[in-house]
């Protein structure tokens, strides 16, 4: 071989080693960028989520999640940055290769409120062009509550591109927000952004405007106008959800008073155990969930229309035991009744203790009863939208029945007139022992409904009897229209009251007004009409 080939060849290979060693001198701006997550500096922190989020490499969205979810671990003594999986692996955040441990040295990178805003900001951009129109959306979402200046090139981009409605609407919120903050924004721009969050018009939207600083006048004058005028729709909507929960309460106090309002009407009896019926419903689904559970889990979501039926039959047959075997007895003797329902609502309540735990037990929401959706500047829960519902439904088929069927017949009759209806060849006996257990089984159903909203625990009847009376006196005592427009009523009033006086003070108010409206009309809004009950 000539000498001088050697010398090149040489020349060649000595080339190639001082490159090798000097790559990683030569770093691009991406691997210098995560470097600097090893510097534990929020600062540094903070430059090196803008560089990622803006390089387009591949690994800048599982850098910046696993950042905001406490998975990006820095080694200080050899400034490596790696990210750990949720199945445990960990690759290099500079290469993406794969490790086969993080060092015992390295620490998941600290973040302050102003970092968690940036990394939300950041991964705001990083999915904006997501495919999946839901993560383009919650990704808008999330730039709107950063309002990072960082992100507006990649809204105005992605605004560009978007089609769909709502994903569109978003993206130009989080843009207004932007520019709203943004100190190099034109005064038309900002007058802009300010109309766009006037529109939106919600609690998010109103405190973005509060807290925007220093404005040009005529942006102050804008902004101030869409302050008072976002207020005085929050009031509304405010007025509204109060509504809302109302109807929500009345529907529960409905269900849990109109079994209760059968019995007291046509039997007279005070039924102080009438709240123990609704805890062995709730406690006949608890039963059913967890067989359904165990041995049938693909059942799971039809385990509320299974528990109805047996949760009516279940406390129905407990109602008719009672009946025959203690009630029938003290007819003519309030005091002994009261005083002995009384007595078997807290042997109920130690039988369950026993059988059950005293411990409050889980009883699953379904899917389609879990979740929400917003109806304007309000939240509708589908527990609460199918609990009134389904309220409504046994309402309007309990009418039916008393209306249209031979039991109901009899039940009006005796109501209105108990001899007379003995006289006729009534079996008025029969017909007592079927309408406390048909309340009975009414209150088991409104157990189940209840289960979806409240502690499954022995004292759950406890905390709706009380309101059962108070709904079926104030609304007149057997008539079922009187029940429900009792029962709306009163949980209309109590959720405009509470947020004035309190949940205490409210009940109390509404105690005593009920006392003064009793003390005008002692029959309650809807008074029975019969030759018995006005005697």
């Amino acid at each position: 071989m000539p000498a001088h080939l050697s010398a090149r060849l040489c020349s060649l290979a000595l080339s190639l080693l001082l490159i090798a060693f000097a790559l990683p001198a030569f770093a691009g701006p991406f691997e210098d960028a995560v470097a600097k997550f090893a510097n534990d500096d929020f600062s540094d922190t903070e430059e090196a989520i803008g560089v990622v989020a803006g390089s387009g490499n591949k690994l800048a969205f599982p850098i910046i999640s696993a950042l905001q979810d406490g998975r990006l671990m820095a080694d200080p003594d050899s400034k490596k940055v790696y990210v750990t999986g949720t199945d445990g692996k960990s690759i290099d955040a500079a290469t993406g290769e794969t490790v086969a441990s993080v060092p015992d040295s390295a620490s998941a990178v600290r973040l302050n409120n102003r970092l968690r805003r940036s990394v939300d900001a950041a991964l705001g951009s990083l999915t904006l062009q997501s495919p999946d129109v839901g993560t383009r959306l919650q990704a808008a979402q999330s730039v709107f509550k950063s309002h990072e200046e960082t992100a507006l090139e990649a809204v105005d981009a992605a605004l560009a591109k978007e089609t769909n409605r709502s994903v569109k609407a978003a993206l130009g919120e989080a843009r207004a927000a932007i520019l709203l903050f943004k100190s190099d924004a034109t005064e038309v721009e900002k007058l802009e952004a300010v109309a766009t969050l006037k529109a939106r018009g919600d609690q998010e939207a109103l405190a973005l405007l509060t807290g925007m600083g220093d404005q040009p006048a005529s942006v102050t004058k804008a902004a101030t106008s869409a302050i008072g005028s976002i207020q005085n729709s929050l009031a509304v909507w405010s007025m509204v959800q109060n509504a809302w929960y109302g109807l929500s309460l009345g529907s529960v106090l409905l269900l849990a008073a109109i079994g209760l309002a059968i019995t007291f009407g046509v039997m007279g009896v005070i039924n102080m155990a009438h709240g123990e019926m609704v805890m062995l419903g709730a406690y006949t689904t608890f039963v059913v969930q967890e067989v359904i559970r165990s041995r049938y889990p693909g059942l799971f979501d039809y385990s509320l229309l299974i528990a109805v039926p047996l949760a009516f039959l279940v406390a129905g047959a407990i109602g008719v035991l009672i009946e025959r075997s203690i009630i029938r007895f003290l007819y003519g003797r309030p005091l002994e009744t009261l005083l002995a329902t009384w007595g078997l609502s807290l042997v109920l309540q130690q039988a369950v203790r026993t059988m059950f735990g005293p411990t409050n037990r889980e009883v699953g929401n379904p899917s389609w009863m879990s979740g929400a959706f917003e109806l304007g500047q309000i939240t509708i829960t589908y527990n609460r939208l199918w609990i009134l519902l389904f309220t409504l439904a046994v309402f309007a088929i309990l009418l039916a029945m008393l209306r249209y069927t031979a039991l109901g017949l009899e039940m009006r009759a005796v109501t209105q007139n108990r001899r007379m209806a003995a006289s006729m060849g009534i079996a008025t006996s029969r017909v007592d022992a079927l309408t406390f257990g048909l309340g009975s089984g009414i209150a088991g159903i409104a157990g189940v409904a209840l289960s979806q909203i409240d502690n499954v625990s022995p004292n759950l009847g406890q905390s709706y009897i009380i309101d059962s009376f108070m709904v079926v006196v104030f609304g007149g005592v057997g008539n079922l229209w009187g029940t429900l427009v009792g029962a709306f009523t009163l949980g209309i009033a109590n959720k405009f009251l509470e947020p004035v006086a309190g949940a205490v003070l409210g009940k109390i108010a509404i105690l005593v007004l009920i006392i003064l409206f009793i003390q005008k009309r002692p029959r309650g809004l809807f008074a029975l009409k019969g030759r018995a009950v006005e005697a």
